[in-house]
């Protein structure tokens, strides 16, 4: 990788000679401004307002113009003869916690390479030293005419450094938060609490621009001469929603994502009220106990034997009763004479 800056890092009385390498890249799809009546490219000239005639590079210098409009000149000369102690240097000031630097300061972000096999040790010292103490180192350093303020950490076995803005280029966030004056219910923190735990975590490696993958596609289709499909945005702004219904619907959306399933279970939210006082929750009915079976008492017991004994005693008594009557039938008559 091609190297933006040579100087060194100042540790105390140390020197770690180092290269300025881009630790980004810009992946974005670039457009040119064009002539739509024949499709021409459209570029821009630099023109002396006094003249009206083409500048070359070569002859544009700088100027820094006052609060009456007047111009002064200013030469790279000028500047070089600044007396700037981080024109070539990274000069630490300080190590803190990393927590200490608000991510609002934070820009562009740089590798540091060792320059040279005689800044490997230094480089590794201070490498070693920022893991062991857990800290940042905060620096001064000048690039592209301005002095900057950086961070230096370590990433992996190299030491990179996130350029910061000075504290005074963060604008205050007055003015821009909601009224005081709303409320959130108990219930609407679980279900964003549900929510979170539902989306769990994301490997950052797997994100990816889909808008930048849509306009490469438009384009590809367009060269191939073919017309693109329009899809219609869904207008989702300024709709008044059920905040309630919404999350319990988000947290289902993400079940279903993740491959839970359409009949995995939503959160359900349950008042705190009906905690207090003893009360039961309405989400979750008692269940009920199933009928003991009492065991049969003497009493019922003695009189199913009694039961018995009458029924065998009928049944005797109609077997007798029919053995006379058939006796009756086959016996002979006497004849009785006149």
């Amino acid at each position: 990788m091609r190297s933006i800056w040579n100087g060194a890092i100042s540790f105390g009385l140390v020197s770690i000679p180092v290269k300025l390498i881009n630790a980004t890249e810009n992946h974005s799809v670039s457009f040119r401004q064009i002539h739509l009546t024949d499709g021409g490219r459209v570029r821009y000239r630099k023109v002396c307002e006094l003249d009206g005639e083409e500048v070359p590079s070569a002859e544009i210098g700088k100027g820094y113009e006052d609060a009456d409009g007047s111009v002064i000149p200013i030469t790279d000369e000028d500047l070089g003869s600044l007396p700037l102690p981080t024109a070539k240097t990274i000069e630490i000031v300080a190590f803190v916690p990393a927590g200490a630097i608000d991510p609002l300061q934070m820009d562009t972000a740089y590798y540091l390479s060792a320059n040279g096999v005689p800044a490997a040790k230094p480089y590794t010292l201070l490498r070693e030293a920022l893991k062991r103490s857990r800290k940042v180192a905060v620096a001064k350093f000048a690039l592209r005419g301005r002095e900057r303020l950086g961070m230096l950490r370590v990433v992996e076995d190299v030491i990179a450094m996130h350029g910061l803005l000075w504290p005074d280029e963060i604008r205050p966030a007055q003015d821009i938060a909601p009224e005081s004056g709303v409320k959130v219910r108990d219930a609407e923190l679980d279900l964003a609490d549900a929510l979170m735990a539902t989306l769990g975590e994301v490997d950052m490696d797997s994100l990816h621009d889909d808008y930048r993958e849509a306009v490469e596609e438009l384009v590809a289709a367009k060269a191939a001469g073919e017309v693109p499909r329009r899809a219609e945005p869904e207008d989702t702004g300024g709709k008044v929603i059920d905040l309630v219904a919404a999350l319990e619907s988000s947290v289902r959306a993400a079940k279903e994502a993740r491959g839970d399933g359409e009949d995995a279970p939503v959160a359900k939210v349950t008042s705190m009220a009906d905690h207090k006082g003893g009360k039961r929750s309405a989400s979750k009915a008692p269940e009920k106990k199933p009928a003991e079976k009492k065991p049969a008492t003497k009493k019922t017991a003695a009189s199913g034997t009694a039961a018995k004994k009458t029924t065998a005693k009928k049944s005797a008594a109609k077997k007798t009763a029919a053995k006379k009557r058939s006796s009756a039938k086959s016996a002979p008559r006497k004849r009785t004479s006149a």
